[in-house]
Formats: C-alpha cells, structure tokens, sequence
C-alpha cells in the first residue's frame, strides 16, 4: 500500500469509504459487530494479513499445544508483517479468545498497526491501554483451545461477513471496520479525501441552520459554489489541502 494511501484512509470515516465502495456494486465490506478496544484517537490503516480458526477437536487442543513453536496463532504473531493489520476469522464466536493482551503486546512492539477478530479479545482491559488500535465483538476469557484451532495463515477468510483477502486496506474508525479491496484502494482513498471535505462543508451549513435539499447531495449551482469558496478559505492545516499539497 503506498504511504500516501494510508494518510489518505487515516482522515475517512468507516461510513464514507461504504459509500465509495456501494457505489461499485460492493455492498459487505463492513466487519458485522466489531468495536474498538479503548478508542485510540486515530484510525486504524493496514493491509490485511489473516489467520483463521476453525472449529477446535479436543484430542488436538490441549493447552500444551502452546508449546509447538509452530502453534499458528504464535506464528501468525511473529510473521504479521511491520505495518499490517492482524485480520482474525474466529468464526463470530466470542465464547472463547482470539487472543490476548500478551501477544496483542508483542504484535504492538513488532509494528502492527491492528488487530481484528470476529470473536473476542481476553484481559481485553489492559488490550484498551495498549497503543495499537483492536477490534472486537466482547472481552472472553477461555483459552481459544476451547472452541477454536488456528488452522491457516494469510489465506482468504471471512470476518464478519466480510470477505478479506490477503493484502486488502483494513480501516477501522471510532465505529468499526471496512475492508477495500487492495485493487481499487488507491482511487478509493482518492474519492473519499474528496468527499469528506464535503461532507465537512455540509456538516458545517446544516449545523447553521440550511436545508439538506439541494445541498446533501449538492444539485444546485450556488451550492457548488459556496463549497468551493469554503475550501478555498481553508488554511494549509486542514487535511484536504496538506495531502494536496504534499502530492504536488
């Protein structure tokens, strides 16, 4: 992913980028039923890198199998590479852990920027006072050998309903998560820096009393108008003009 895409996907709500997505047809790209560990101020960006359990069978899942060096939740800990986001397929079950604050430690200090299941985090309290953004259904405290056996590595999965191939943009907002296909996630983030200063055009005039016809979505002229003038007022800290003026 190119750096100016990930500053890009940092200044865009979760619900601007399904927007961008609806409009090309792609309609489950959201994680059904995720929500940030102690919210971090700041989105989450990265590309994806998978693990995915499947249903544990007790002769397998012993709790000495966390010896095997080659155990692959530790392996996909060690191997998630510096900047991407560990994507969990934990089968919407959060009666058992995903993991928990040790190795959510040890992927922060490798250089992950997230961590996403569908299940749950255990010690999920002290995983909210880490600084690497999570994302998770509710805090569960068994072990994952109870329900769950992590099976494969950096395959495509599904979370939340959300299909999720390797390399695909991850962005998680104070909300929940979206997964942009690593093909369009260029011109994605592209349309949504545009539309988000819009939108803050819009907020900005609702909030002063105007009506939405008209405005929200813009077919009126002096609308267009006002908004441009609008942007064209802004000072050079405002995320629009930095990253424009940074691509020049």
């Amino acid at each position: 992913m190119k750096e100016r895409t990930r500053e890009k996907f940092m200044h865009i709500s979760v619900a601007t980028i399904a927007t961008a997505l609806f409009k090309r047809g792609l309609r489950h790209q959201v994680i059904q039923g995720v929500r940030p560990i102690g919210w971090k101020g700041r989105n989450m960006v990265g590309p994806a890198f998978t693990l995915r359990y499947m249903p544990a069978r007790e002769d397998r899942n012993q709790i000495d199998v966390f010896r095997n060096p080659e155990h692959l939740q530790r392996v996909a800990i060690e191997t998630c590479p510096e900047g991407h986001v560990l994507v969990m397929d934990s089968r919407k079950q959060a009666e058992a852990a995903s993991a928990g604050d040790i190795l959510i430690t040890r992927l922060m200090k490798r250089g992950g920027a997230g961590v996403v299941t569908d299940g749950g985090f255990r010690d999920a309290a002290t995983i909210a006072g880490l600084d690497i953004p999570a994302y998770h259904t509710r805090p569960s405290s068994p072990t994952n050998l109870t329900n769950n056996e992590a099976i494969a590595i950096n395959e495509p999965i599904g979370c939340g309903d959300a299909p999720v191939f390797p390399g695909d943009v991850l962005v998680g907002d104070a909300d929940n998560v979206i997964v942009v296909p690593s093909e369009i996630a260029d011109e994605i983030a592209d349309e949504c820096i545009e539309m988000t200063a819009f939108e803050d055009f819009v907020a900005e005039r609702v909030g002063q009393g105007a009506t939405i016809i008209g405005l929200y979505p813009c077919t009126r002229d002096e609308n267009r108008s006002a908004y441009e003038a609008w942007l064209a007022a802004k000072d050079s800290s405002y995320f629009y003009h930095r990253i424009k003026q940074d691509e020049r």
